[in-house]
């Protein structure tokens, strides 16, 4: 089995460093719950890529840009998580799901509830 966790962000040095800005100045307006979890300003937080890395399972990322070209007809409302089963994306957490958890914990515990 594969994971694959999908931003609701695109990729390049100047959309991350939008981002920056936005998570510092407007957090509250921040469009990817997903990196608002598991990201702090700079870098990826230890204690997630400790999860990601205990979970026994690949796991990929992918930003919306990226994802957007790699399944142009997959419309789910970013961010997500899927299962990749015969290399096909299958939501396991959508937006909604992710948005509801309340810290990082909460997402882990999705993760492992819905995901492996």
């Amino acid at each position: 089995m594969k994971l694959l966790f999908v931003y609701n962000a695109d990729s390049g040095l100047f959309n991350t460093l939008a981002d920056i800005g936005h998570k510092i100045f407007s957090p509250e307006t921040y469009r990817c719950d997903l990196c608002a979890l598991t990201y702090g300003y700079f870098q990826e937080r230890a204690e997630w890529r400790s999860f990601v890395e205990s979970l026994g399972v690949e796991c990929r990322f992918q930003h919306r840009d990226e994802f957007r070209r790699d399944w142009p007809g997959l419309t789910t409302p970013l961010p997500a998580v899927f299962r990749l089963e015969e290399g096909r994306p299958i939501p396991c957490l959508d937006r909604d799901a992710i948005a509801a958890c309340r810290d990082l914990d909460g997402l882990k515990g999705l993760i492992r509830n819905r995901c492996v």
